[in-house]
């Protein structure tokens, strides 16, 4: 298992070409599981750090997002009703983790709002990856996914700074 890490950890490091629609695909993975994980904890403390964890993840998405796959999905395929509503449902979700952020899971309405979270990504998601979706249509476009890929993952680096090596 851990040389699978390690060697999986060594080729991303080496250069291997990361396909955009891949890494958004895995952030989307990461999130539902925390999302999975928050919906059956009992403890406060392990639903603060999921919360902590999932806020976290979808501000830097969003930001890679809105700063590079998006703009340069319009200039591909010209389709601002697809981009216009992926932002809209940005700018909800955002409201909503800035809620969260400044909650305790104390709070009344803590949970709820992190459900309502979670289903919103869960809508996001499915419009992105369905078929006819925001990535198959980049695929279609025969948008350069790989150097798309690089940029991703070198701006998400920046923006988590303390971003686990594995």
């Amino acid at each position: 298992m851990m040389r699978k890490t390690k060697s999986s950890a060594s080729a991303h490091s080496r250069g291997k070409r990361v396909d955009a629609v891949a890494l958004l695909k895995a952030d989307h993975r990461q999130v539902e599981a925390w999302f999975s994980q928050f919906s059956k904890s009992k403890s406060p403390q392990k639903k603060r750090q999921l919360a902590t964890q999932i806020c976290d993840a979808l501000i830097v998405h969003t930001a890679i997002e809105e700063e590079i796959f998006y703009p340069a999905f319009i200039e591909a395929t010209r389709d601002k009703a697809m981009h216009h509503e992926a932002v809209v449902e940005h700018a909800g979700a955002k409201t909503l983790i800035a809620q969260i952020q400044s909650m305790s899971p104390s709070d009344d309405y803590y949970d709820a709002k992190v459900t309502v979270l979670s289903e919103m990504i869960k809508h996001h998601v499915k419009e992105e990856e369905q078929p006819g979706g925001m990535f198959a249509e980049a695929k279609k476009a025969n948008m350069d996914l790989q150097a798309l890929g690089e940029q991703l993952s070198a701006r998400k680096q920046e923006l988590q700074p303390t971003a686990e090596a594995a």
